[in-house]
């Protein structure tokens, strides 16, 4: 866990506990809201899983990214999450959209 720390520039395991906890809850209210989603679009499993598959998890990524952010500000970690959304949507290429 201290490499983790070290990577990350955190000072405690409290902070790196909350930061677990928040993708955690992060990734688990994306998944969960995919489906409402989906469904309100339209595309359910009857299209079959090579369309209602990647539909989803192209719809996971845009909902994960900003309730990743969110979550984040709610336990009062925005910086840390800002900083980890930048740096993870320049490795896609949206980096620029962000400075």
């Amino acid at each position: 866990m201290e490499k983790l720390k070290e990577r990350w520039g955190l000072t405690s395991n409290r902070q790196l506990i909350v930061i677990f906890i928040v993708f955690a809850i992060t990734g688990s209210t994306a998944a969960k809201l995919a489906t409402p989603v989906t469904a309100f679009l339209g595309i359910t499993s009857e299209h079959g899983w090579y369309i209602y598959w990647p539909a989803r998890i192209l719809l996971i990524f845009p909902i994960y990214q900003v309730l990743l952010v969110a979550i984040g500000w709610i336990f009062g970690q925005f910086e840390f999450f800002w900083a980890f959304e930048k740096k993870m949507l320049s490795r896609f290429g949206l980096g620029k959209f962000f400075k």
